[in-house]
């Protein structure tokens, strides 16, 4: 299996894989939410319910919206599981721009904070978050066992991190339909609608070559989590991991 942190959006850039990341979604902000929805025809929303679920025994006061894009799973947080703050961090302006709009709009200002932040250099203090979510992000770092080991320094202990990210199903026909769907559709979808077929071909590619299932809760013990869980949905086209500091 390729090495997820070696898979680039932009084959050929001189740029690294965290800018090449930032100039992606910097360039479908405009277009993501509309696309993730579309193209899970709508599952995603269920699947990012699910994961929320995992939090409400703890009921977290302080949360932290890792890789939060436009602050969908953040919005969605605040809405479940009513906490008093939310911080939402990203490496995209583009993203975090829309972001705050919609955040402004529902009038959440007073609870949910978008802010430029890199997950492998997370600028809280050790034991901050009560709760830490990432939903559809963690395939996108630069060195995965940074960010995740940075989620748990700020993590508080006893406090849980809730990872959502797509995987690859093992199940005949959905994982020859989902591959079909995911190789040759969704890129044609992104550059139909978001005028970027790079970053919708890059999806498929970063999924096919993340760590998934026991490699994941692996990387996740050896970073210094514990009671690490995976649960898959929709036939194993996606996982939700759950840890405890």
């Amino acid at each position: 299996m390729q090495d997820v942190q070696k898979i680039v959006p932009f084959e050929g850039s001189k740029l690294s894989k965290k800018e090449q990341i930032a100039t992606m979604f910097d360039n479908i902000a405009y277009r993501y939410d509309f696309l993730n929805h579309f193209m899970s025809m709508g599952i995603d929303i269920i699947w990012r319910k699910k994961a929320l679920n995992y939090l409400r025994s703890i009921q977290p006061k302080t949360m932290l919206d890792v890789a939060t894009g436009t602050g969908d799973f953040a919005i969605m947080a605040e809405k479940r599981l009513n906490p008093e703050k939310i911080v939402g961090i990203d490496i995209s302006e583009g993203m975090l721009a829309h972001g705050r709009e919609k955040v402004e709009k529902l009038g959440l200002s007073n609870k949910i904070t978008l802010q430029a932040g890199d997950s492998e250099t997370i600028s809280f203090q050790d034991k901050t978050f009560d709760a830490i979510t990432v939903a559809f992000g963690v395939r996108n770092f630069e060195n995965l066992e940074k960010g995740l080991a940075e989620m748990c320094r700020v993590l508080k202990p006893g406090g849980k991190l809730v990872i959502l990210e797509f995987s690859n199903p093992t199940v005949f026909p959905i994982k020859q339909l989902y591959n079909l769907y995911f190789r040759y559709i969704t890129p044609l979808i992104g550059k139909w609608i978001a005028k970027s077929q790079e970053a919708y071909s890059y999806l498929p590619e970063s999924v096919k070559a993340f760590p998934q299932g026991e490699a994941m809760k692996t990387i996740l013990n050896n970073v210094g989590f514990q009671a690490v869980t995976c649960k898959t949905l929709s036939f194993g086209i996606c996982s939700i991991y759950c840890a405890t500091r």
